[in-house]
């Protein structure tokens, strides 16, 4: 319990320092949200008046304790523009962006997992070298790229897959994965490369340990043996990978959802950068944040769980 709670803390930390460093950033940005509220022929008296109604003549560590204190009990705030409540926005969008990221990582895993225990069972082989080597192209080329790539080559060559748009699972799961294939792709063609690669030096030197020997001297099958034995504690550092991928996959899915046509949550955060919606931007850099930050909350459990050694020893650190 004690080390949960020191995670805990400390990523409390953290939350704290993205949500301010936001806040501040968004607000030493050029330009002014109440002259793009009033309009360029408005008045002084009238920009200033919409300041004043926005708060935004107040000291800035006085506005961001305000707007912090409202996220603490669940108010977000309004868009300045479309007057919409940022928390509804979030959690209409979320959903997407979450099937996204979700779809995105079981795909990386299902590519990770079965290439590094090839690799890892025979290093130096020809399978080896030909994973490292598709390996070292597919993380060389921004998920970006690979989406274009995709689209170019599944969307408008062959046609197997639609290029843009979505369609939610209640129109039909078979419609929903269809448009949602590539942009996941795009990502974990990305993301596997570091996950195979963890694995496959954690399990090299598993496979190196005596009761691995032992269970060859009994004359166990080497898939049982890679998949019983070995994969378990070869895994600890490829779950840690996850968490930290959560922020990769975020970013990436804000450049994926716009490719793409995709309404999540990164698709709202490029139009409210675009259109100055400083509410907006603070609201979904917070989700960011706090997706992040309870992501790698479940990976330290997680951590605890398979090895209870870890919990152990660090909770009397």
């Amino acid at each position: 319990m004690r080390y949960l709670l020191r995670r805990l803390q400390r990523l409390a930390i953290v939350l704290v320092t993205v949500t301010f460093a936001t806040f501040l950033l968004v607000n030493v940005l050029p330009g002014d949200v109440a002259y793009q509220m009033t309009g360029i022929i408005s008045s002084e008296e009238e920009v200033q008046g919409i300041r004043e109604d926005l708060g935004l003549d107040r000291p800035l560590l006085v506005r961001y304790a305000d707007w912090a204190a409202g996220i603490a009990v669940g108010d977000w705030g309004q868009s300045f523009l479309s007057k919409e409540d940022v928390w509804d926005q979030l959690t209409d969008r979320f959903p997407v962006s979450l099937e996204l990221m979700l779809m995105a990582q079981f795909m990386a895993l299902l590519l990770a997992v079965p290439m590094g225990m090839i690799s890892a069972y025979r290093p130096g082989s020809r399978a080896d070298r030909i994973i490292g080597a598709v390996a070292f192209g597919s993380v060389s080329m921004p998920s970006f790229m690979t989406a274009i790539l995709l689209i170019y080559f599944f969307a408008l060559g062959l046609g197997w897959f639609p290029a843009t748009g979505y369609e939610p699972i209640s129109n039909g799961l078979g419609a929903n994965l269809s448009r949602m294939f590539l942009p996941a792709l795009s990502l974990a063609l990305v993301e596997w490369t570091v996950l195979m690669r963890t694995l496959r030096v954690e399990m090299i030197g598993v496979l190196q340990e005596n009761y691995i020997a032992l269970a060859r001297a009994k004359g166990m099958s080497d898939a049982r043996i890679l998949w019983a034995h070995a994969l378990r504690p070869s895994s600890f550092s490829m779950i840690t990978i996850l968490g930290l991928q959560v922020a990769r996959l975020m970013g990436g899915a804000i450049i994926i959802e716009q490719i793409f046509g995709i309404p999540g949550v990164g698709r709202l955060l490029i139009h409210a950068v675009n259109t100055r919606d400083f509410i907006v931007i603070q609201g979904c850099v917070t989700f960011f944040a706090i997706a992040f930050v309870m992501a790698n909350f479940l990976v330290d459990v997680a951590y605890a769980w398979l090895d209870p050694r870890v919990r152990q020893g660090r909770s009397h650190g």
